[in-house]
């Protein structure tokens, strides 16, 4: 085979899909678009007999060959052979056996494209609960394809699909000679047609021009033939595409008698519905939905204390010995007070992130957080969304710009444009080390009960908040934006499974190096120019300024010590940093902001979460070499030059909700330019936000000070 071999990966959503890729691939992979979409493109190499090295694609999940969202249309092409870069070998096709009529139809339809298939049975044990039993031979006679069951979790069958699919790009297995459905009943002149003209098509394949035609890569005389077609055999696309699926079901129905054998409709309460009953309940549901929320966030500070609390007291260490070890001089001042606090402001919040995404993981494969959208779609309805906006929602708790770009998803265009407005209102990740530093300095550590942390309630309460103000802005918007299409909300709720905890372990890995080399980067790049910007300034007064507390210090000897800090603090305040903060602080000052956060404020507007970078910069060019506390006892120590605290209760809570409300991301502002087409939306989003943030912190300041 002179070209790699490429494997696309098809089936339906919560087939199992995303477990057999990450199976067959391993750690191996890697995230891009698909060819000209913004549509996320999952790859990974996979090492099949006689040591062939093959392309693994997983293409979004898709229920028939009819596509409706952009991410189907993707697949579809692929499948179709109408994507110019992707052209697999062969398809692999995840189908649920614990949901095996609804499967069957997509995968019969690929089966009828005539393309090398071979179908990977999952969720077999979820089956045998089910009493479901399936005669693998009889349904692969039926079928005409190779059909392996599975057990990602186990990691069982593997090796032998992995042959199975060898053999069918060698050519060993070929697709089946007899049509699933007699396609050509559906419409015979027209399909014979259509073969004329593109020779080697299957029939079913056929069907498909005559229906998706206009949307493929054919020359101009090729389109105007098979539209001369439609007309002239008055082929109905919609009465065909009705029939096609009444037959497949019938002829589903009887390959199911001759290779499945179940128990009866009213043996088949599961306990998963019985949960339901409770999960689901219109009162109890929500109680319990807010429990989970409640017992996540607190997570977060029960366990990640300890991790964070001996990465802050290793870094003062390591900063304390190379302040020891290296010779004085601008070269250890940067190291030492923009690059160790730049990697500190990092490292302390890798333990938090990987506990916030390891739990929405845990309840992403148990199967609750699609029950989430479920719960809250009357909810959604009330705000002019619907309970497709909530997964958007959900998944912007970890950055807003892949959530917004799976707006697309929702296919009515007044939803999708209030989901895109909202989204960068739920608190990402990148809001979680801003949240949690505040938390820290203005939110005592008591608990209730001996484990109900206030500290934890207090970020419950942001999160939920964001989520309240989202609703809010877009029930206000609901009036404001004249666009009237109607929606549907169809959702299918998946069984309940225990996670695999390999996949959970996966996840939190592949989130913390996100963040450390992804923000990370950003974070470092702005410290060390932060640095400059904060030990340099106006040469005569930075000049004038070292001189005069020289000369206070030889004079006062005793008072020395002191002298010096004031000085680093003149200093700081009289840097290029500190009179861009100065210009600045009249406009924060009614928030209870200082200069040192102003500054903060302008660097984060790249990345939120550097605004912990730029704190511990500012502070430790401030302390000099001498000060040896973590970022938390000296901000806890800052004070006016009145000698009163900067971070009390109202200022952390008027900067936390600044942090929650305004849009301070230029990634998210620039990916809603792309989704929406143009910049009226992002400045919309930019002054809406802003000025919200502004009106709310200021009422918090002034209530609470």
């Amino acid at each position: 085979m002179s070209k790699p071999i490429q494997i696309a990966l098809a089936g339906n959503p919560n087939s199992g899909k995303s477990s057999l890729f990450n199976s067959l691939t391993g750690l191996n992979q890697k995230v891009g678009n698909f060819p000209g979409v913004t549509v996320d493109k999952h790859s990974g190499f996979a090492q099949l007999n006689n040591n062939i090295k093959a392309e693994v694609i997983d293409l979004p999940g898709s229920y028939s060959l009819y596509p409706r969202r952009t991410d189907e249309w993707v697949a579809y092409k692929v499948l179709i052979n109408q994507d110019t870069e992707i052209q697999p070998d062969a398809v692999v096709v995840a189908v649920d056996a614990s949901n095996l009529k609804r499967n069957l139809l997509f995968a019969s339809q690929l089966i009828d494209l005539k393309i090398p298939v071979v179908i990977a049975l999952t969720m077999m044990d979820i089956a045998r609960q089910k009493e479901i039993r399936i005669d693998v031979l009889a349904l692969e006679r039926e079928l005409g394809v190779p059909i392996v069951p599975v057990n990602a979790r186990r990691n069982k069958g593997f090796e032998l699909l992995k042959k199975r699919i060898y053999e069918t790009v060698s050519q060993t297995y070929r697709p089946p000679a007899f049509d699933f459905i007699d396609n050509k009943q559906l419409a015979p002149a027209a399909i014979a047609t259509v073969k004329e003209l593109l020779p080697g098509l299957s029939d079913y394949a056929s069907l498909h021009y005559l229906i998706n035609h206009e949307s493929f890569a054919l020359n101009h005389s090729l389109q105007e033939k098979i539209e001369q077609t439609e007309i002239t055999n008055n082929f109905q696309p919609t009465a065909v595409q009705g029939t096609e699926i009444v037959q497949r079901y019938q002829r589903i129905r009887q390959v199911m008698q001759n290779s499945v054998a179940e128990r009866t409709q009213k043996e088949k309460q599961l306990y998963a519905e019985q949960i339901d009953k409770v999960l689901l309940h219109q009162h109890w549901g929500y109680i319990i939905l807010l429990s989970v929320l409640f017992l996540l966030f607190q997570s977060i500070f029960w366990i990640a204390q300890y991790p964070m609390d001996l990465i802050e007291t290793v870094f003062v260490q390591i900063q304390t010995w190379f302040q020891t070890v290296l010779p004085a001089g601008w070269f250890t001042d940067l190291f030492l007070n923009g690059v160790l606090p730049g990697l500190s402001g990092i490292l302390v919040f890798v333990p938090q992130i990987m506990i916030l995404f390891g739990l929405i993981t845990i309840l992403e494969e148990t199967g609750y957080m699609a029950r989430i959208s479920f719960l809250t779609d009357k909810l959604m309805r009330k705000a002019g969304l619907n309970g497709k906006s909530v997964m958007p929602m959900i998944s912007a708790f970890a950055c807003a710009v892949p959530a917004i770009m799976s707006v697309r998803n929702i296919e009515n265009r007044k939803e999708r444009l209030l989901t895109i407005l909202i989204t960068p209102l739920m608190s990402c990740s990148a809001r979680l080390p801003v949240y949690t530093i505040l938390i820290a300095l203005v939110v005592p550590q008591k608990y209730s009960l001996g484990f109900l942390s206030l500290q934890g309630l207090v970020m419950m309460g942001l999160y939920l908040f964001g989520v309240v103000m989202a609703l809010v802005v877009a029930w206000i918007a609901k009036r404001l934006i004249k666009i009237k299409d109607k929606s549907f909300f169809i959702l299918e709720l998946p069984i309940y499974r225990s996670p695999r905890w390999k996949n959970v372990l996966y996840t939190m890995i592949e989130k913390a190096k996100v963040f450390v080399f992804n923000a990370g980067k950003v974070i470092m790049v702005i410290s060390l120019l932060l640095w400059v910007l904060s030990s340099y300034g106006p040469k005569d007064i930075m000049r004038e300024t070292n001189v005069k507390y020289e000369t206070l210090k030889q004079q006062n000897p005793s008072s020395a010590a002191v002298l010096e800090k004031e000085k680093q603090s003149m200093l700081l305040q009289n840097s290029y940093a500190g009179v861009m903060g100065k210009y600045i602080e009249p406009v924060i000052q009614p928030l209870g902001f200082d200069w040192k956060i102003g500054i903060a404020l302008i660097t984060s507007f790249a990345a939120r979460e550097v605004f912990v970078g730029t704190m511990a910069t500012l502070y430790s060019v401030e302390g000099g070499e001498a000060d040896k506390q973590t970022l938390r006892h000296k901000m806890e120590a800052a004070t006016n030059p009145d000698g009163s605290k900067v971070y009390t209760l109202a200022t952390g809570v008027s900067l936390m909700l600044f942090y929650l409300l305004a849009m301070q991301c230029m990634s998210t502002l620039a990916v809603v330019r792309r989704e929406t087409q143009g910049w009226k939306w992002p400045i919309i989003q930019l002054l809406y936000m802003t000025g919200l943030a502004y009106v709310m912190s200021m009422m918090a300041y002034w209530l609470l000070r």
